[in-house]
């Protein structure tokens, strides 16, 4: 395949005795992981042939093929949702460079968490920093960058 992939989630822990297993890490969009959902796996297309909600919220699926745990599951990125503005997938924010506002570059995202009250860029360097409106005042994919509001990273 030569099309751009996207992770959309690991193979977790198995789940049953029939080949399902727990999502690692899943999509947030809850039609990623239904039944008859295609999904690219090692390089090669994948059926989902059933999924079910499991404890916690997470999703169990077992897909048309035996898979291994820690296995990436991907989408091409052309079968993402087209998202408004404002709106960022986690994959276009890890790497870009972070700076603080007339200040010090920070470091660069190495990783966004999802929390309860926001997300959290999480950086190379060890700051994490709330996704929220206060915080981040410009995000800019094509120009690799994120700018900070100052006093959040602390003493830099």
């Amino acid at each position: 395949m030569t099309e751009e992939l996207v992770i959309v989630g690991r193979v977790g822990r198995p789940h049953g005795l029939d080949g399902s297993f727990v999502v690692e890490r899943p999509s947030e969009d809850p039609q990623r992981f239904a039944k008859g959902a295609r999904l690219v796996v090692e390089g090669e297309p994948a059926e989902v042939v059933s999924s079910k909600r499991v404890g916690g919220g997470r999703v169990a699926i077992r897909l048309d093929r035996p898979v291994e745990r820690g296995v990436e599951l991907a989408v091409p990125r052309a079968e993402l949702p087209k998202l408004g503005d404002d709106e960022y997938y986690v994959f276009e924010l890890v790497g870009l460079e972070v700076v603080e506002e007339d200040g010090p570059v920070l470091g660069r995202v190495q990783d966004v968490q999802p929390y309860p009250a926001n997300d959290v860029l999480e950086l190379d360097t060890g700051l994490a920093l709330p996704l929220v409106e206060e915080c981040v005042r410009q995000v800019d994919v094509p120009g690799g960058r994120i700018v900070v509001a100052s006093g959040f990273a602390g003493d830099t």
